[in-house]
């Protein structure tokens, strides 16, 4: 099946989406902040072609209209659910997430556990990482700020103030009984000093205990954009995250 674009509405106006394949659970991809859906284009090539797979531009990326009001995990995953049953997109998704994208597809999972086949995330921003941020490196953080001021666009400001709302709603909710992992960088930018780097691994860990039984791996030769470097090794994980569980303990085995 080739690729198919859709237009698709909310309350603030349109959404550009794409979709290819129909085999197997849907794989719903999240940019992130400042990325629209072109963001996996390096990864679309390696991918199944006949596997479901449904991408989109946030509201105020690519094609697609900005949106009215806060732009908060729940408010983003909550609006990705309409749009998903819009586009006749039936669960369970397999969900994956780069960055602040990977916080929307963990907001998505907590609010709707059931509809989960599994979930990737792609050097994801956690919920903790901002406040924290702060703490560790305020010279980083200082640095953020004035690139929010001066470099953001409108959404981008809109996305990055909300990206602590909502989180202790989120605490209370069960997480999704699926496979799950999270791909890490092995790779720093020069101006990403030690005490971040060190943060960065601390919160990688703190991810299992918001989702039990994730697992991490590390991807060699990699920085932020995980997907751009290695995508054979994102389109890797995928795939066993779409096999079977008999399928996926077969293959972990020495």
């Amino acid at each position: 099946m080739p690729p198919a674009s859709q237009q698709l509405s909310t309350g603030s106006g349109a959404v550009s989406a794409l979709r290819r394949g129909s085999q197997g659970p849907t794989v719903v991809l999240q940019s992130g902040l400042g990325d629209d859906m072109d963001s996996w284009a390096p990864l679309l090539p390696e991918l199944e072609p006949r596997q479901a797979l449904w991408a989109y531009s946030r509201p105020g990326y690519g094609d697609s209209t900005a949106a009215t009001g806060s732009r908060d995990p729940c408010t983003v995953a909550e609006e990705l659910h309409a749009l998903l049953q819009q586009a006749q997109q039936r669960p369970p998704y397999l969900l994956v997430g780069h960055s602040i994208g990977g916080l929307y597809q963990y907001a998505f999972a907590k609010l709707y556990p059931q509809e989960v086949a599994g979930l990737l995330l792609i050097d994801p921003t956690h919920p903790r990482h901002w406040p924290l941020l702060q703490e560790r490196t305020p010279a980083l953080a200082a640095s953020l700020k004035i690139l929010r001021a001066t470099a953001f666009s409108s959404t981008m400001r809109q996305e990055f103030d909300g990206q602590n709302l909502c989180l202790e709603r989120l605490s209370a909710l069960p997480a999704p009984v699926a496979p799950m992992t999270l791909l890490a960088r092995s790779r720093f930018g020069l101006t990403e000093p030690e005490a971040f780097q060190r943060l960065v691994r601390e919160l990688e860990v703190d991810w299992s205990r918001l989702l039990p039984g994730l697992q991490r791996q590390e991807v060699a030769a990699a920085g932020h954009y995980i997907h751009h470097d290695q995508p054979r090794v994102v389109n890797e994980a995928l795939r066993q995250l779409l096999m079977p569980r008999a399928g996926r303990l077969e293959a972990a085995r020495p």
